[in-house]
């Protein structure tokens, strides 16, 4: 193997930088040519590619974002698209691709692995952690401490009015980062996807809060609940209870951004290395991840037939330590 590609794809994650520079760093170090394919799979299709060296990484491991850019390909859903994304790479000579990215990006790698014999080896960039075959993602740790930090601060306007605040962390599918921002932040009621939400329940469990001496109370909230969005599920407790004085905050996006953690950037970079590494032992259709501090292989399909989900006694801890 003499040359290989680096890609991000997907929702960005903080992280992803420290990716990249890992894959390219290691590839030249074991005299490999390291292209940066732009765009994700768009840009793979649309050729837009260039040489990487050493010193095309330098002073990146600290910002969030991706330096290849990312981007949706809907070409690349179609058996068409993914002949042209081959054809590329044929084109430009690369034997191998990293791929950073969630579910979707994975699914696209493992598509052009059985479909057009591409070797791939795949880095999971995502802040949902709802990845199997690694217990935790690039840029989570990032995206849990940016939505605690948020919730800190919350909690300090929240005291000082005597209010409940519903605050709205990201995860369409997905209650990890909600659950575990509601611990480290002390809020007192978590709503997540993986459990109905029963508002009359949820006003019960603000009263008995209200009871205790409570005089403000946060409840963290993931996007994709049932119930709906933050706002939505404000209103229904307002509506059908005696708390009227709430408010909403939509931390969102900020999530993705910023420099990543130190347990991020090293996360990413001992992935990068490894990623290449496995491609140079010619594995393909696997991914990266990391179980009791070793990196580990698998296969790519663990990302979506084995979700990782939290674990249901987190909801227990959450129920004690918020009375």
């Amino acid at each position: 193997m003499n040359r290989i590609g680096v890609l991000t794809s997907g929702g960005d994650s903080p992280g992803m930088n420290a990716a990249v520079r890992a894959v390219v760093r290691a590839g030249v170090e074991k005299n490999l040519e390291v292209v940066g394919i732009h765009r994700g799979y768009q840009g793979m299709i649309d050729g837009e590619m260039e040489l990487l060296a050493a010193r095309s990484v330098s002073g990146i491991i600290n910002r969030g974002g991706t330096i290849l850019h990312s981007a949706r390909c809907m070409e690349f859903m179609k058996p068409e698209g993914r002949a042209r994304a081959a054809e590329k790479l044929r084109e430009w000579n690369i034997e191998g691709i990293v791929v950073v990215g969630g579910d979707g990006s994975y699914r696209g790698a493992h598509a052009l692995y059985t479909e057009h014999g591409i070797t791939c080896i795949g880095l999971p960039g995502t802040i949902d952690n709802d990845i199997g075959g690694t217990e935790y993602t690039i840029g989570f740790d990032t995206a849990i401490n940016t939505a605690m930090e948020a919730i800190d601060r919350v909690r300090d306007t929240a005291a000082s009015h005597d209010r409940i605040f519903f605050v709205e962390v990201m995860g369409r599918h997905s209650g990890y980062i909600s659950m575990i921002t509601a611990i480290a932040g002390g809020a007192e009621e978590v709503l997540v996807p993986e459990r109905p939400t029963d508002i009359p329940a949820l006003v019960e469990t603000l009263r008995t809060g209200h009871a205790g001496g409570k005089t403000s109370m946060i409840v963290v909230v993931a996007e994709g609940d049932d119930a709906g969005n933050a706002f939505e599920i404000a209103q229904k407790v307002a509506e059908t209870s005696e708390f009227k004085n709430t408010r909403v905050t939509i931390i969102g996006h900020l999530q993705r951004g910023g420099s990543p953690t130190a347990f991020d950037r090293v996360l990413a970079s001992r992935m990068g290395v490894r990623a290449v590494s496995a491609l140079l032992e010619g594995e393909s259709g696997k991914m990266v991840g990391i179980h009791n501090q070793e990196m580990v292989l698998c296969p790519l399909s663990d990302a979506w037939e084995n979700r990782t989900r939290f674990k249901p006694e987190l909801l227990e801890v959450l129920r004690v330590l918020g009375t």
